[in-house]
């Protein structure tokens, strides 16, 4: 019979949850069918959804089988049975849960039986386990390692919420290709396009040609035009989004061209609009050289921004660097422009996305 190699997430939060998993573990190990077993280290997690209970304590088990798909679902059900687990509510409290995530290399869609686990991508102490035991497993509609998985969350977990907006942002340098991107991936995915008020900033050209003493004039112009568009309120659950910039972004800006006073009036009409502002579910972050940014600021041929100089790109740079080191707001994709640059990668990356998104638009 052949021999199958699967990996099993678990979880505890109930009891002794140490000696649960453990217990659990011991009990693969007496499968009929089964092989080797081998476990990760053990990981203690806030629980998801914000719901008050105890912590978990999580791991990830590799095992070697000649059980179906099917018969093996049945022998984890049995386990959790025998162990009294209470199936009263998602994400409620558990002496014990597990988690097919990947058998051998197959997709399984049926109504009780996901595989890959549908938000394992998702899960910091899902992925830490499996880097633990197989980094360079490949999830099998993903297309991409579990270490590069692992990469987009920052050791934060996250899951699908359908009751918050269906919102990705496109982040990156000026120059980097942004609105292109946005643009291609708005249309794939049947949602709404949000761009960047960048042509009816009255204040923009001045500021591009050296009267920064409108530099403030600009950046709330900016930030009142961004808050406008990105209001929770004002987005619908029923519809997908994607926009060509960040609202995080704001700041960056506004260090750069602001003085410590102007700065200081800036954050306080930030902090006024920040809270109805809309997270976005999804941030892919587009990142080059400077060089190269500054190659296609000229190629397009916006007159206002001939003016720009390396040193101001580099300080976006360095923020926008700054900025998505240990994000934990939601998942970051980074790319390189090379990677999306044509039809068939623009394609790909709009079918990964919906990987990241609940169940909106059509």
């Amino acid at each position: 019979m052949n021999e199958h190699t699967v990996y099993i997430g678990l979880g505890s939060n109930l009891g002794d949850t140490h000696e649960n998993l453990q217990n659990a573990i011991s009990k693969m190990r007496v499968f009929a069918d089964a092989g080797s077993v081998e476990s990760s280290s053990l990981y203690e997690t806030k629980p998801l959804g914000g719901t008050d209970q105890p912590f978990f304590l999580n791991a990830v088990a590799k095992i070697q089988t000649t059980l179906s798909c099917r018969a093996l679902f049945q022998r984890l059900q049995g386990i959790e049975r025998a162990m009294g687990r209470q199936r009263d509510k998602q994400w409620g409290p558990r002496t014990i849960d597990l988690d097919l995530l990947l058998y051998d290399e197959q997709n399984v869609d049926e109504p009780d039986l996901k595989i890959p686990h549908p938000q394992m991508h998702l899960r910091s102490f899902v992925l830490k386990g499996l880097c633990e035991l197989a980094s360079d497993v490949v999830h099998p509609q993903l297309g991409r390692t579990m270490l590069e998985l692992a990469g987009r969350l920052n050791g934060a977990d996250f899951f699908t919420d359908p009751e918050r907006p269906q919102f990705i942002s496109i982040a990156g340098n000026i120059g980097i290709g942004k609105t292109t991107l946005a643009a291609g991936l708005a249309e794939r995915l049947n949602a709404k396009f949000v761009s960047e008020k960048y042509d009816d900033n009255p204040y923009l050209p001045q500021v591009y040609a050296g009267k920064t003493e409108l530099a403030l004039d600009s950046e709330l112009f900016f930030l009142s035009s961004s808050a406008s568009q990105l209001r929770r309120d004002e987005l619908s659950l029923s519809c997908r989004y994607v926009s060509d910039y960040v609202f995080d972004k704001a700041l960056i800006y506004a260090s750069n061209w602001l003085d410590e006073s102007d700065l200081e009036v800036y954050r306080k009409h930030y902090e006024s609009v920040n809270e109805s502002v809309s997270a976005p579910a999804l941030v892919i972050y587009l990142h080059d050289t400077v060089q190269n940014c500054l190659e296609r600021i000229h190629k397009r041929n916006r007159p206002y921004e001939q003016r720009i100089e390396p040193s101001f790109l580099e300080h976006l740079a360095d923020g926008y660097d700054r900025l998505y080191t240990g994000y934990e707001n939601c998942p970051v994709i980074r790319l390189a422009p090379e990677q999306c640059w044509d039809a068939e990668q623009v394609d790909r990356i709009a079918e990964e996305i919906k990987y990241y998104l609940a169940k909106a638009g059509k």
